[in-house]
């Protein structure tokens, strides 16, 4: 039997899912994206010195990302390099925008796949924080108006955590929405806002901060920090002994990409704080590098024109919309499927822990090895390769990016303090050239293309992490990640589908 969720909730934008199950397991799957976006169109012909501002608009979720990426680019075609001070604001920025995004996903995107809240009502309330909260749900549920919960699978026998568990993870789920908020004006004291932050062009930042600023945003970023170690990572390790069937299950292809994403004083992708590179297989051995010019797209099942994909470069590329006909077997989906010279590539926070472990990284080994050793796997990284492993590698990354954060703030203050700060190097427009930004969102790889002919933008193209992990079949049928992960994915009654949404958020779409 075909299942179908449409559209699937809890998610940044519009997806799709088919599922065709027999014998209680997914025997083939597709990933359906629903929007056109067209930023590819609409950028042609303006000033490359806007683009910037309009790329931020591509996810109102990840947008300081989307910006970051789309200087880099251009500063690549303009030949000039932002100062490091400049570096420092935007990694402050973007480990910002990190946090924020993973308590989202955690709490308000994630957790209503395992956390019972009805069951909660059941719990014996241990303190009178604990009280207070049982008592908000039992008036919101007396309320009839359940909103967002009323679709939920309440009482399935797939949600596993003892009353107690959930009332206390309710709770953190009303703390999530203050610190999202922390995060959220701690970008802003840079960034003039969130979202679409306004003090980042190409060639470094428009904010002078004051210790006094530097002081507001760190004062701010402790209370989310201490909220990601002190709740979030001890969440993760209270819930996962229940579901540890999800490790049973999602490796898919196993190939795995990162850009890179906080940068080096180097100005080497390979030694950002989270560094580039691929591992393909499954195999965990030191990643292999990888380049942007290696990206290639197929259209054999987007509703695009045809020259727009046959393995074409980005910088090659097209974007001719051409809506026909959806059928399964032929064009299904506005996204363009992405590949790392033919192979379907899944990014994110596990692509970019499972790289930095494969390299080595202090950071990432000891927050990797004592995750396994806690979930009673000492030894094992290849149980990551899981859905168990993207929900674990997404925290992971949370602790690791607040650490190095601090240390960012640190050199910051003194930067400021020594007075020779600097912020801005202002680029000259070509007439003609070239460039590509790539970097990472928090859901995975972005990468931005420019040309520039006559002093204007006669070419922009985006791959961002949807096009890898949500992609369509290609030119040989091959299925996208998200296709080829939930084939195998248990579904034990059809009207709830829960183990299939589950592998879909895991992925944070």
């Amino acid at each position: 039997m075909k299942l179908v969720i449409d559209p699937v909730t809890r998610i940044e934008g519009h997806l799709r899912v088919v599922v065709e199950v027999a014998g209680g397991k997914v025997t083939d799957a597709w990933s359906l994206c629903t929007l056109f976006r067209g930023f590819e169109i609409f950028l042609q012909g303006r000033d490359p010195m806007s683009a910037w501002h309009m790329a931020h608009r591509v996810c109102g979720v990840c947008p300081t990302s989307h910006g970051n990426t789309s200087c880099m680019g251009l500063e690549d075609a303009f030949g000039v390099t932002a100062p490091w001070d400049a570096w420092l604001v935007r990694n402050l920025m973007e480990s910002a925008q990190i946090l924020h995004s993973h308590v989202l996903w955690f709490y308000t995107l994630n957790a209503f796949d395992y956390v019972d809240v009805t069951s909660a009502l059941k719990a014996k309330a241990t303190t009178p924080s604990l009280k207070a909260v049982q008592d908000k749900l039992k008036a919101f549920v007396a309320s009839g108006q359940l909103g967002f919960l009323k679709r939920g699978y309440w009482g399935s026998p797939l949600m596993k955590l003892p009353p107690e568990l959930n009332l206390e993870l309710a709770a953190h789920y009303l703390q999530a929405l203050e610190i999202q908020a922390k995060a959220a004006q701690f970008l802003a004291v840079f960034g003039g806002k969130f979202p679409y932050h306004m003090t980042t062009p190409p060639g470094g930042v428009t904010v002078v901060p004051t210790i006094e600023d530097i002081a507001n945003a760190e004062s701010l970023f402790r209370e989310v920090k201490d909220f990601v170690e002190g709740t979030m990572y001890p969440d993760l390790l209270a819930i996962a002994p229940y579901y540890l069937d999800l490790a049973g299950y999602g490796r898919g292809w196993a190939n795995f990409l990162a850009w890179g994403v906080l940068e080096d004083k180097s100005h080497d992708p390979y030694k950002r704080v989270l560094p580039r590179g691929a591992l393909y297989d499954g195999q965990l051995t030191p990643a292999q590098k990888v380049d942007p010019r290696q990206v290639g797209e197929w259209v054999n099942h987007s509703w695009y024109t045809p020259p727009c994909g046959n393995g074409r470069n980005p910088a090659d590329g097209l974007t001719v919309p051409d809506f026909t006909r959806y059928e399964l077997d032929h064009h299904y989906s506005w996204i363009k499927a992405a590949r790392i010279d033919g192979k379907p590539m899944e990014v994110g926070p596990l692509a970019r822990m499972l790289i930095a472990y494969s390299y080595g990284d202090p950071r990432a080994k000891k927050l990797v090895d004592g995750a396994l050793k806690a979930l009673g796997h000492p030894g094992q990284p290849q149980i990551l390769l899981s859905n168990l492993g993207r929900i674990a590698a997404r925290i992971l990354e949370a602790v690791l990016v607040a650490q190095v954060t601090e240390e960012f703030f640190t050199e910051l203050t003194d930067r400021v303090a020594s007075g020779k700060a600097e912020w801005y190097t202002p680029p000259k427009i070509p007439q003609s050239a070239a460039g590509v930004g790539a970097w990472e969102a928090p859901r995975g790889a972005l990468a931005h293309w420019n040309h520039i002919e006559d002093g204007k933008l006669s070419l922009y193209q985006f791959v961002p992490a949807s096009n890898w992990n949500f992609a369509p079949r290609d030119e040989k049928g091959v299925r996208g990640p998200v296709e080829e992960v939930l084939i195998g994915t248990p579904v034990a009654n059809p009207e709830q589908p829960l183990e299939v949404l589950r592998v879909l958020h895991t992925f944070d779409p």
